[in-house]
Order: C-alpha cells, then structure tokens, then sequence
C-alpha cells in the first residue's frame, strides 16, 4: 500500500517560517490533485492549499498570501511553504494525492506555533 509521507513540521513562533515536504513511499501514477489539509484540536479537517498536475493552486482563505504550494510531478513530491504563522496555523498537518479513481493520505506532521 501506497503512502504519503509528510515531514518538516516542528515548533515555531509567531511570524515564522516552516516548510513541509510531502513523497509517496512508491510512485503514484496520474496524480491530478496533490493538497495539504489540516486539523487543529477539537477542530474538522480543512483544506490549506491544493494544486493541480497542470499547476493551478487553491488556497483557503486564512492562509492566503502567507502560504505557497509546490510540486514536482516528476519526482512525485509536494512542498508548502508557510510564512508569517499565528497560533491559528497550530494542528496536524496531512498531505493528500488524488488520482482519477484513488486517493492517498500521509499520517500527518505537526505544526505548532507558540511564543
């Protein structure tokens, strides 16, 4: 079984900066959307950023302007870069695959951001 493995998460402060990386344990033929979500305690899971195989990208409103999604199809892999966190970014973070008739979640990394 395929799975999506996330790292790069961690402890930060206020207006700092993370990246995370997101790379399947096996190739994943015909992925057409690759996207980050995330769940904060006590919180449902929300779409953070998401981008096609053709390279539109989607972002939810509260990370807009702060957030950048990337991704290499070749290699696979996915990228987010996330400036200017505030304590609302804090949760687990999940990267996610989509191909025409599978999808592929990893198991999370966390982001926490306090002072």
């Amino acid at each position: 079984q395929v799975q999506l493995v996330e790292s790069g998460g961690g402890l930060v402060q206020p207006g700092g900066s993370l990246r995370l990386s997101c790379t399947p344990s096996a190739r994943i033929w015909r992925i057409t959307v690759m996207s980050w979500h995330r769940q904060a305690p006590g919180k449902q899971r929300e779409l953070v950023a998401a981008i096609t195989n053709g390279g539109r990208t989607n972002y939810g409103s509260s990370v807009k302007g702060r957030f950048a999604i990337s991704r290499d199809n070749y290699k696979n892999s996915m990228e987010l870069q996330m400036n200017n966190l505030n304590l609302d970014d804090t949760g687990v973070y999940f990267c996610r695959a989509e191909t025409s008739d599978s999808e592929f979640w990893g198991q999370g990394t966390q982001v926490t951001v306090s002072s």
